[in-house]
């Protein structure tokens, strides 16, 4: 009971278990990433509401290498944006590091131009790593996640501007899926990105209190959902800004994000939305601003709520997989693989990003181990089928017999119209009485050998040996077009076997052997009968009883039949009537009794 409760449970509670913990330590992350992106991002409209302008080719080719700029440039930007006070920006972000003082007169004049547009967002930096320290208790404390270095704007622009760090954080393939909403700087406290800080500026500017934070993990990342595909977003050069060209109405009221537009300038990162073409800094910028002004945030629920979710799916579908057949259960798990991803889907549209790979992928590998149990099982089974039955058919019935499977070792019997053959020794029991009891048992050998090989090759089923009695039929397992033939063709072999075993003994020992064969044709009950611990395949019912019965009056080298077989043989058959002679036990009178002389047809 224990063992087949461990094979019924146990097992597939493990292997459900295997696949679980696969998914949940980051194993298929990157393909479960891939699929992330392909169901989750799709591309939409770019808010008009965010207007982005290009440090670009353009611009470097008027203004020279971006190396040389003087920080007037930015100054002049500025400028042009805060010139007409009717049509200014309601918030800009400039997406370039402003450390350290260069030109006084540079660094004066843009920290007086931010603070007279009164609405910019300058860029931070905070450069992590692991630190260590010593907690309460005196134990070494690591953090993975510390600042160790943070740069910022020089102070009289830090002073006129608010301060947002652009840190970008690549998962581990390199692809942009995630925003650092804040980051937590010794002896400074928290400092949000840029894109918040733009967000919020945006939001205060129409009367709102501002946005919605979005739900981070411990070191305050969020999802990104992106909305432009690379180049979506761009609007204007800067040159075009500087020279006046801008009309004022593209930037009025909106968000004015200034950062690199070139290749050149290394700052492009590929992104989940189209990873064949990378997307600047600045447009990550902007996805990440929309998505904060439209509340499309999404929230990733925990690894381990959602791996306790998979091993419940992957445990269900094992149990179900391993009780039914492998068509039904590739039905259902065709449903899972196709079904788990759009629910997936539906989930991300409420607002939860789930992991779409982990469902199909686990159902898929557990699918096909039920499916490599079945067929091993099958395997199995059929090669004891095999062994069963080869003690009692002939080879090519047992292939035949595998096709029923399982049932055809399971108990119970159907009712089948079955010739049944009964062959015994005359005068076995002097025999036994004058021999040494190994030369009785040598000759009973040999002699149920001979019954044996003549059943097996008139495609009979061996039934039993009772003493030195045998008994087979035909017509099942399986039907047999003329199973009346195949029986009295073989108890002819048997009579020519038994006088061919005696010429033998005669001249070996000086004994003699005689066989006597009944043969009647009617429906038994064949089937597998016992029990589970112990059974035999054989056949009951009056057809049986009235065979032996016809074998047990039957004389020495003779072959008794009854109507029915004389019947079923018709004209091919050369038969004697005994009329009411031959009375057989349990019979009523008017049973008729015939002897076989000889048979004129040939095996069906």
């Amino acid at each position: 009971m224990k063992q087949k409760t461990f094979h019924r449970y146990l097992l597939p509670a493990l292997a459900a278990l295997a696949v679980t913990l696969c998914c949940a330590l980051g194993l298929v992350k990157r393909p479960d990433k891939w699929l992330q992106d392909a169901l989750f991002q799709r591309p939409n409209a770019p808010s008009e509401d965010i207007v982005v302008i290009g440090i670009d080719e353009e611009s470097l080719a008027a203004l020279g290498p971006y190396t040389g700029w003087d920080r007037g440039v930015f100054a002049a930007a500025l400028e042009a944006l805060a010139a007409d006070e009717t049509q200014r920006p309601a918030a800009v972000a400039i997406d370039v590091i402003f450390s350290g003082e260069s030109s006084p007169e540079a660094d004066a004049r843009l920290a007086a131009a931010a603070e007279e547009l009164g609405c910019v967002v300058t860029a931070s930096v905070a450069e992590f790593g692991t630190s260590y320290a010593y907690d309460a208790r005196g134990r070494v404390a690591e953090d993975s996640f510390a600042v160790l270095q943070y740069t910022e704007p020089y102070a009289a622009l830090s002073a006129a501007t608010v301060q947002g760090h652009i840190n970008v954080m690549p998962d581990r393939d390199g692809v942009v899926r995630h925003a650092l909403l804040y980051a937590e700087v010794p002896e400074r406290g928290r400092v949000c990105s840029m894109a918040w800080e733009t967000a919020r500026l945006f939001a205060l500017s129409r009367g709102e209190e501002g946005c919605a934070l979005p739900q981070t993990d411990a070191h305050g990342n969020y999802y990104i959902p992106y909305t432009a595909r690379p180049g979506m977003f761009y609007d204007a050069s800067l040159i075009r800004l500087l020279r006046g060209e801008l009309s004022p109405e593209v930037y009025a009221g909106r968000i004015v994000l200034i950062g690199p537009w070139a290749a050149g300038l290394q700052d492009a990162y590929f992104t989940p939305i189209d990873r064949g073409a990378a997307m600047y800094g600045v447009e990550v910028q902007a996805n990440v601003i929309q998505s904060l002004l439209e509340g499309t945030q999404k929230r990733e629920p925990g690894v381990w709520p959602q791996a306790l979710v998979l091993f419940a799916v992957c445990l269900a579908a094992l149990l179900f997989f391993l009780r039914h057949r492998p068509g039904v259960s590739g039905l259902v798990c065709a449903g899972l693989v196709f079904g788990a991803p759009a629910l997936s889907l539906g989930l991300y549209a409420a607002g939860l990003v789930t992991h779409p790979l982990w469902i199909p992928l686990s159902v898929a590998l557990l699918y096909v181990a039920a499916l490599a149990r079945h067929y091993v099982l099958a395997a199995r089974e059929r090669r004891r089928i095999r062994r069963t039955f080869e003690r009692y058919v002939a080879p090519e019935i047992v292939s035949e017999v595998l096709k029923e499977g399982e049932a055809a070792l399971s108990l119970g019997g159907k009712l089948c119209e079955i010739a049944v053959l009964f062959v015994d020794i005359r005068g076995f029991t002097t025999l036994s009485e004058r021999l040494p009891p190994e030369d009785v048992v040598s000759i009973l050998n040999r002699y149920l050998s001979m019954t044996s090989r003549c059943v097996a090759a008139r495609r009979g089923t061996l039934d039993k040996f009772v003493g030195d009695a045998t008994m087979a039929f035909w017509g099942a397992p399986l039907h047999q077009e003329d199973p009346v033939m195949l029986a009295c063709l073989a108890a002819e072999d048997i009579v020519r076997g038994a006088k061919e075993l005696s010429e033998e003994l005669r001249r070996e020992r000086g004994e003699e052997l005689k066989v006597g064969v009944g043969v009647h044709f009617g429906p038994a009950v064949v089937g597998n009968m016992g029990s589970e611990r112990r059974m035999d395949y054989t056949a009951i019912g009056d057809t049986v009883n009235t065979a032996a019965r016809l074998e047990a009056n039957a004389p020495g080298g003779t072959i008794y039949i009854s109507r029915a077989v004389a019947d079923a043989l018709g004209e091919r058959a050369v038969v004697r009537s005994l009329g009411g002679s031959v009375r057989l036990k349990g019979k009523a009178e008017g049973f008729e009794v015939l002897t076989l002389e000889a048979l004129r047809g040939e095996e069906p």
